[in-house]
């Protein structure tokens, strides 16, 4: 960005504190003012977002990466962040009683269209953009709706190894349960262990309210994909890609070179560097990125003892669990 070439006087030293928060503060306000004028631009111009790019599939499987990774492309607007906060504040929890983060396509209206068009133009200055956030594999068929033209990528994740980052992920509230501090609901996961819950709202959560940690990771997983899958006979397959994580840790350039190619981007030089490093500096990992390593890990015997339950599932995601 312009904001982040702005030079400073001849003579200073940028290192001094004083620089150092002039130069904060300017970027701030050009930042701002920025989207001030790209919001007023939409008004009187009012154009609406085209083709954009949804990155879909379970909270901890990889969404992260293909999210980043695709931000990297210089014909996409990207926030660089989740999104969350957004969209729910365009169907609040509190007006669906809590029961779920899903959105159907008859929660789709112009005034909707109207407001993301508007947000994400603001922010980015593009009307091609990419997006991720924990609930948009719930959502589907309202993102379709809203953007019949859109581009889905499902992210999978083996599930030994993704109910294993969820668990972990349980443990990380202060991360991960930023947005239920006013859920209306006594969580007492395993045994009061959990007392915030994580990642998203699925029909039927309450039931879980009190289960073991396992449990509760295992019919996340189950949802999540469920829809996901459900939704994808919607969508033209043209608009559809699917990502397997473990083959983009065996081949990062290529997994991402077929990636960029079915979404309609061109993949030069630049993103293939960035991919054959990407998984030397991961994005939001909790330790060593390799497959398979819930085998290694404390939560085994919890997985196994789970794993049938979401088996089914799994082979219709290309797993054999």
């Amino acid at each position: 960005m312009v904001a982040d070439r702005i030079p400073l006087r001849r003579g200073t030293n940028p290192e001094t504190g004083f620089w150092r928060k002039a130069d904060k503060t300017l970027r701030h306000y050009y930042r701002n003012g920025s989207r001030a004028c790209r919001g007023l631009w939409w008004e009187l111009r009012r154009p609406q977002l085209a083709r954009p790019v949804f990155v879909l599939g379970c909270s901890r499987s990889g969404t992260t990466l293909v999210y980043k990774t695709l931000s990297e492309s210089a014909e996409l607007g990207s926030l660089q962040r989740e999104t969350h906060d957004f969209w729910v504040a365009l169907h609040p929890l509190a007006d669906k009683a809590y029961a779920t983060h899903a959105l159907a396509a008859t929660d789709a209206s112009a005034r909707d269209r109207a407001v993301v068009s508007r947000y994400f133009y603001s922010q980015t200055g593009r009307v091609r953009l990419v997006d991720k956030n924990n609930q948009n594999g719930l959502c589907v068929p309202y993102l379709h709706a809203l953007f019949p033209d859109a581009h889905f990528v499902y992210v999978k994740r083996s599930p030994g190894d993704n109910l294993n980052s969820l668990i972990e992920g349980w443990g990380k509230a202060d991360e991960f349960a930023t947005w239920s501090a006013d859920l209306p609901a006594d969580v007492r996961v395993d045994q009061g262990r959990y007392t915030r819950w994580c990642f998203f709202l699925f029909d039927g959560w309450r039931d879980y309210l009190t289960s073991p940690i396992e449990d509760v990771c295992a019919a996340q997983y189950l949802a999540m994909n469920r829809a996901i899958l459900d939704a994808r006979s919607t969508i033209p397959r043209s608009q559809w890609t699917e990502i397997v994580y473990e083959e983009l840790l065996n081949d990062p350039v290529g997994g991402f070179r077929k990636m960029f190619e079915s979404c309609g981007l061109s993949f030069g030089p630049g993103l293939e560097a960035h991919c054959r490093t990407v998984l030397s500096t991961p994005y939001n990992a909790f330790s060593e990125i390799k497959a398979d390593k819930w085998r290694e890990q404390k939560n085994r015997e919890r997985i196994e003892r789970i794993l049938p339950r979401v088996s089914g599932i799994a082979r219709e995601m290309g797993y054999e669990p």
